[in-house]
C-alpha cells in the first residue's frame, strides 16, 4: 500500500469534507437512490456499467453479484486514485456509505410513487432525470456515488472525453454484451434511461452552456 498517499489523503480530510460539500453529495444520494428504489427496481429497467456488467457475469458464468460487486468496485476506485488522486477517494467514500444508507432509508417505505410497469416509456424518462440529476450532483462535488462513476471519470481524464460520451461509452458496451441474453425491447428502455441520465450528469455537473456547447459542431480554424 502507498503510505504517502494515505498520508496526504488524511492530511486532506478537513479541507475536502466540507460540511456544504457532504450535504450537497447526502442530496445527490437521496435523489438518485429514490428514483433507483422507486422507478428502476419496480419496472426492472436494466442497467449498463458496473452494474449491467455484474448481471451479464451472474447470468453467463454464475458468478454471484456478492462477489464480482467488490471486486469491480475496488477495480475501479484503484485506477480513480491512480489518476485523481487521495480527493476523489475520500468523497467516494462519503458518497457510497450516503447511498446505502438512503437505500435503507426508502426500504423501509412503501413505494412513493405510482407503478409505471404500463409506461415503460415514461418510466426510463423519470428514471433517467432521477439518476442524472442525483448522480451529477455527486460527481460536481467530486465523488463518485459507485463503481460506474468511477470508471467514467477515469476514461474521461485519460481520454480528454466529455463525462457524458465517457458514461454512453461504458454503459453502450455494456448494453450491447446483454443482448445476448436480453430482449431488444427491454433494452430499447434502457438506452432511453442511459442517454437521459449521461446528458443531465453532465448539465448538473458543467452547467447548460458547457453541455450544450458540446453538441454543437466545432468550427475549424482558417
Amino acid at each position: 500500500m502507498p503510505w504517502a498517499k494515505v498520508h496526504d489523503m488524511l492530511r486532506k480530510i478537513p479541507e475536502t469534507l466540507t460540511f456544504r460539500r457532504i450535504l450537497l453529495i447526502m442530496l445527490g444520494t437521496a435523489i438518485a437512490t429514490f428514483g433507483l428504489h422507486n422507478i428502476h427496481q419496480r419496472v426492472d429497467i436494466t442497467e449498463g456499467g458496473v452494474l449491467g456488467m455484474l448481471l451479464l457475469l451472474d447470468h453467463w458464468f454464475g458468478i454471484p453479484p456478492s462477489i464480482t460487486t467488490p471486486v469491480l468496485d475496488i477495480t475501479c476506485y484503484l485506477l480513480a486514485w491512480r489518476f485523481l488522486g487521495s480527493r476523489f477517494i475520500l468523497l467516494s467514500i462519503v458518497s457510497t456509505t450516503s447511498m446505502s444508507l438512503f437505500f435503507g432509508l426508502w426500504d423501509l417505505f412503501p413505494p412513493m410513487l405510482p407503478d409505471l410497469s404500463g409506461m415503460p416509456l415514461l418510466a426510463a424518462l423519470l428514471g433517467g432525470v432521477f439518476v442524472g440529476i442525483g448522480v451529477g450532483l455527486v460527481v460536481r462535488q467530486g465523488g463518485s456515488s459507485g463503481g460506474d462513476d468511477a470508471l467514467a471519470l477515469v476514461i474521461s481524464h485519460v481520454t480528454h472525453w466529455r463525462l457524458a460520451r465517457a458514461y454512453l461509452f461504458t454503459d453502450l458496451t455494456v448494453l450491447g454484451l446483454s443482448l445476448t441474453y436480453i430482449p431488444v425491447q427491454r433494452i430499447a428502455f434502457s438506452l432511453v434511461t442511459v442517454f437521459v441520465s449521461s446528458f443531465l450528469i453532465d448539465i448538473v455537473k458543467d452547467g447548460v452552456p458547457d453541455a450544450m456547447r458540446s453538441l454543437l459542431p466545432r468550427r475549424r480554424n482558417g
